[in-house]
């Protein structure tokens, strides 16, 4: 799409729905220029005719770590519709950073991809659990390092087309080295990784891991902002 294509789809977005504009005021000449600017979900007031209104909810189906509730909902148009929606309790993970700039990763066998991953620890919230002490007990218990300084990086929603899962992602630095204490039913090998490498891989669709990717990501982007001493 080409400047001249781009700004005229810009236009019709603006003129169909309405929306705000913002304002770039460092503009060549100092001159104030309207730009569409990005409206998170649900800040938008026609966002709201949006919604489906849920009507009912039943358990189709009781798992170990998960459940599959059938959903029916009224679509804007009214008419109706059935939804089956995973519930799932929430997950954190950490991106575990060395003084010498090396991401601590475990390698771990997926059964539902047959093959084992590359990630960085995370594990899923046990009841009522806050996402900040999970993400402490999971480094440790799969990687036997603790965290001296951590910190929130983001939170993902791993598929919200069927499921509401959200990973809480944090960024852990000065790190001590305990020893690793991983549940009976888990098996991982830890590997530490140069940040530079594991970013080259993510860039190079190598690293599949959705909480792995956005997680380094995000740590790249913070060191380069506040440089690696202020991590």
């Amino acid at each position: 799409m080409n400047d001249e294509t781009e700004e005229q789809v810009d236009a019709e977005i603006v003129e169909e729905d309405g929306r705000g504009l913002g304002h770039a005021e460092d503009e060549p000449g100092g001159e104030m220029q309207d730009e569409p600017m990005l409206v998170l979900g649900d800040d938008d007031p026609h966002d709201a005719a949006l919604h489906e209104k849920i009507l009912s909810e039943d358990v189709a189906w009781k798992g170990k770590i998960l459940d599959v509730h059938r959903l029916e909902v009224e679509l804007p148009n009214g008419r109706r519709s059935a939804r089956d929606i995973v519930r799932h309790p929430g997950a954190a993970a950490v991106v575990a950073l060395t003084e010498s700039g090396k991401i601590v990763l475990v390698r771990q066998y997926r059964t539902a991809i047959d093959r084992v991953t590359v990630e960085i620890p995370a594990g899923k919230l046990d009841p009522g659990e806050d996402p900040l002490d999970c993400a402490k007990r999971e480094l440790h218990e799969e990687t036997g390092f603790r965290a001296g300084k951590i910190r929130f990086l983001t939170s993902i929603v791993t598929s919200c087309g069927f499921c509401d899962e959200i990973i809480h992602i944090y960024l852990a630095t000065k790190l001590d080295f305990d020893a690793p204490d991983p549940d009976d039913d888990e098996f991982v090998n830890v590997d530490l990784v140069p940040l530079h490498e594991l970013i080259d891989a993510v860039l190079d669709g190598k690293i599949e891991d959705a909480k792995t990717v956005v997680g380094a990501l995000a740590c790249d982007s913070i060191a380069h902002r506040l440089g690696a001493s202020e991590l």
